[in-house]
This record gives structure tokens, C-alpha cells and sequence, in this order.
């Protein structure tokens, strides 16, 4: 018999939710409704869940939310989210149980299930079973991994909050910009540097050092609510150098970074990069520095080399990881 699920992936600044029918006899997800939501202005995560339901009269059997934050006994306190998300709260709203995952843990999981026509290879590397990485840039810096269980022949999805780890700089102009962010935040993570902000103060150390956006682009970012929109735009385009020049170093520290988990978790599977930044820059990441930065480990390069680097095109990667770690929780009779 078929159950109904819900699903979500809880981000900085946006929420998408999935309701899905599900069967014993198939891994297949059947869509019965998806819907984007701003967070802005909402008073809890209770409030958008409801509403997401509130003109549904199905029964729900299970849900499982991907959230940006660390998950510990049911609770997810994330520092880009307005409020706290509670397990046990939200099954009074949803009837149902909940099961929470970090959001780059369900992310993890759906790579699984991505169609792979949305995907893009910007290095084949040499395909094979094992551990796979996952880094996303977007509001914040998520990273998590695939843990491949060799006795079982199964992934296991593995949260971490990597993106808050120390900013290491490797040359004199990240030490610039370590010392600019210094003296606004103290430590400084490598989420200050590889997010949307990140892209914004990468420009502006460049502007410390002398360099001059033309008129045109400088009134624009002035103007604008999101300044990483235009800096990203024309830095793609070519139309700005000092823009081009933020956006090639935005993508060489993208690359070291992701290199340094793939690394960390030895991810012969291959690294997965997500997030809402990325395919807006997808240009630059096939043929900026991304690769070299990613490959530049020393006495490691050969691993690296060996080592596919996907980028997924699909920005409800993790959406679609939790609607299938809710379908499998239901097969395994947990609701």
C-alpha cells in the first residue's frame, strides 16, 4: 500500500517543500506537490510547515527536513536560520514523525537519486566505489559525505559543519583578506570567504589594493540589495575585470577547499558540488582555476587526479535526498 511523505530542505534564506506518494515495490518518488517559500519574514519553521499543509487533507506517514545547521537530538540550531527546528514540535503540526538531517546530509544522500542529466563532469577522473564528497556553496558553506560501507555495498550519508572550520590563506592577498575579515568577525571561517558575502569582500579587498570597477558597474553594486548578483554576472561575462578577477579567486579557494575535504575523507567516489552559487558561475568553474586549486595537494596530486568532480545542476538535490531517507524510514516500518 502506497504512503504519502513529506519532505523539505530548510536553507539561509529559502525552504522548498515536497509531498510525495511512495510504494513498497518501488523506489520511485510520485509527486503530488513541490512549492519554494522565502524564510523572510516568517515567525517559525512550524508556521511555513503548516501552511505548506494546510490545504492538503492526506494523511502524511513520515517527514524528514534537510536542514542548514548541526542536528543534535532532534533539534537543529543552524547559524543562517532566524529560528530553532525542533523534531518532537513539528510532529504535533505534521501528525506524523519527523526525522531532522543537516541539509548537506540529505544532499549527500540525493546525489544518489539525481537524474544524470543533471549533472556535469568538470573532471572524469576514474569512477569507482567509495567515499563521496559533498561541498556547497550559497548562503553558507555546507559540506558533508557519502560514507561507502564496503561489507554492505551501501552508502550511509554523513553530516559535518566543515564550513566553519579555520581559514587557511595561501598567498599574500588571502592574507589580506583574512585580516579584513579579522577585524569584523574575529575568526574567520572559510564559510566568510566561500559564500555569497564571501564574493562580496573578495571584491572589495581587491578594491583595497587599487584596483577600479569602471563607473557603470560600481553604481550598480552600490545600488543593489545583493551586490554578489552583480559581481558574479560580470565576472562571468568578462565585462568587469576587477569583478572576473573576485569571481577567479572566489573559484580558486572553492577548489582548494574542496579539495582539502575530498582529502580529509579520501573520496575515491568522487566530489559532488551543490549549492545555489554554482551553477550561476558554471562557466568559471569549467574553465577557471577551480580544477588547479582542487588538484594542487603536493605530493598528493596524483590522488587527486584520480578523483571524478561532478557539479549538480538539480537545486533540489536535497529535497530529493530527504524525500528518499523518509521513503526508506517508511519501508523500514519507522513512523
Amino acid at each position: 500500500m502506497s504512503s504519502v511523505i513529506l519532505a523539505g530542505d530548510v536553507g539561509g534564506s529559502k525552504i522548498d517543500f515536497g509531498l510525495y506518494e511512495v510504494s513498497p515495490d518501488s523506489t520511485e518518488l510520485r509527486t503530488i506537490r513541490e512549492d519554494r517559500v522565502r524564510i523572510a519574514g516568517s515567525a517559525s519553521f512550524d508556521e511555513l510547515v503548516a501552511a505548506f499543509l494546510e490545504d492538503d487533507a492526506r494523511s502524511v506517514a513520515l517527514a524528514c527536513f534537510g536542514v542548514a545547521g548541526p542536528v543534535r537530538d532532534g533539534i537543529a540550531r543552524g547559524v543562517n536560520l532566524p529560528w530553532t527546528v525542533s523534531a518532537k514540535a513539528l510532529e504535533s503540526v505534521v501528525g506524523a514523525r519527523v526525522v531532522l538531517l543537516n541539509d548537506l546530509e540529505s544532499t549527500a544522500f540525493g546525489t544518489l537519486f539525481v537524474d544524470p542529466t543533471e549533472i556535469v563532469t568538470l573532471h572524469e577522473g576514474t569512477p569507482r566505489d567509495g567515499n563521496r564528497a559533498v561541498i556547497a556553496a550559497g548562503t553558507g558553506l555546507g559540506q558533508g559525505f557519502l560514507f561507502f560501507d564496503v561489507a554492505s555495498g551501501r552508502y550511509v550519508p554523513v553530516a559535518t559543519e566543515g564550513g566553519h572550520v579555520d581559514f587557511a590563506p595561501r598567498d599574500d592577498f588571502e592574507c589580506r583578506l583574512l585580516a579584513r575579515l579579522r577585524e569584523t568577525f574575529g575568526r574567520v571561517s572559510y564559510e566568510r570567504v566561500l559564500s555569497g558575502p564571501g564574493l562580496t569582500c573578495l571584491f572589495e579587498t581587491l578594491v583595497d589594493d587599487g584596483l577600479k570597477p569602471d563607473a557603470r558597474v560600481h553604481e550598480a553594486i552600490a545600488r543593489a540589495e545583493d551586490p554578489n548578483t552583480i559581481i558574479s554576472a560580470e565576472g562571468v561575462a568578462g565585462t568587469c575585470p576587477v569583478c572576473e578577477e573576485a569571481l577567479d579567486r572566489f573559484v580558486s579557494l572553492y577548489g582548494a577547499q574542496a579539495g582539502n575535504l575530498a582529502l580529509t575523507i579520501m573520496a575515491t567516489g568522487g566530489v559532488w558540488i551543490g549549492g545555489g552559487i554554482v551553477t550561476k558561475i558554471l562557466p568559471k568553474m569549467q574553465n577557471g582555476p577551480f580544477l588547479d586549486s582542487f588538484r594542487d595537494k603536493g605530493r598528493y596530486v596524483d590522488v587527486m587526479l584520480d578523483m571524478p568532480v561532478r557539479v549538480l545542476l538539480n537545486a533540489r538535490t536535497s529535497l530529493l535526498g530527504a524525500a528518499h531517507a523518509a521513503r526508506e524510514h517508511c519501508l523500514r516500518g519507522e513512523v
